[in-house]
């Protein structure tokens, strides 16, 4: 029990007085899976508003698909890029492995799926409405995805922001492609998988309070962001 309050005392102290440890780990845990959202969401955005305007005799298959793969377990995901980013894989003479580049790749292919599947259910419904509107203006297919790109744009910032709170709490993938090295790629989850298993329970508490933190701030602007959708729309 002492430990644990000591622990805890020390945690606070080191968020308090922003330890240099604990705000390079965050940091660099925001470096990462600020990017590989952005890239995934540039991917999984126009492909669910694609999907949502085009029709085709392999669509719900392809739904499907991506809807299966949001539950694509992480580890095989790491296992995968690993395979791919080896000294003996087809990509390793790029000597991306251990490196935070990675790690990003990896989540990119984590949070693509989730993205693109929640993007297509906001916009589908969004389609419906427009549909008939946009098909007497002649417009092309190009023109409709961008046009429910843009009106949908709250709703499909949810989707972003969902697929940045799989990503900031991933942990088995990034660890596989990325070591945990010092200063070099280790983030969040990892580094508090790291103190914990050396007993430094501090460090390990203090980057769990700053991973709660994003967490709590996330699911807010995710609930603000849906009240305001919902109020637009009466």
């Amino acid at each position: 029990m002492n430990d644990l309050s000591q622990g805890l005392t020390e945690a606070l102290y080191r968020v308090a007085t922003l330890d240099p440890e604990l705000v390079n780990i965050t940091l660099r845990s925001l470096q990462v899976t600020v990017t590989a959202v952005v890239i995934a969401s540039a991917i999984a955005l126009p492909l669910g508003a694609w999907l949502a305007v085009t029709r085709f005799w392999a669509r719900r298959y392809v739904i499907a698909v991506l809807n299966a793969l949001m539950g694509l377990p992480p580890v095989v995901v790491g296992l995968i890029v690993y395979v791919l980013l080896s000294r003996s894989g087809p990509l390793g003479v790029l000597g991306l492995l251990f490196t935070p580049t990675a790690m990003i790749i990896a989540q990119v292919i984590i949070v693509t799926p989730l993205i693109a599947s929640v993007a297509h259910q906001a916009l589908r419904d969004l389609w419906s409405e427009y549909h008939d509107l946009l098909i007497s203006l002649n417009t092309t297919k190009r023109q409709r995805v961008a046009t429910l790109l843009w009106d949908g744009r709250r709703a499909l910032l949810t989707a972003c922001l969902a697929g940045f709170g799989r990503a900031i709490g991933e942990v088995g993938a990034i660890m596989i492609v990325g070591g945990n090295i010092d200063n070099v790629t280790r983030v969040l989850t990892t580094a508090i998988a790291l103190e914990t298993g050396k007993g430094n329970f501090s460090l390990a508490l203090g980057l769990g309070f700053v991973l709660i933190t994003l967490a709590i701030i996330l699911n807010l602007a995710i609930h603000s962001l849906s009240r305001t959708e919902r109020s637009n729309l009466w």
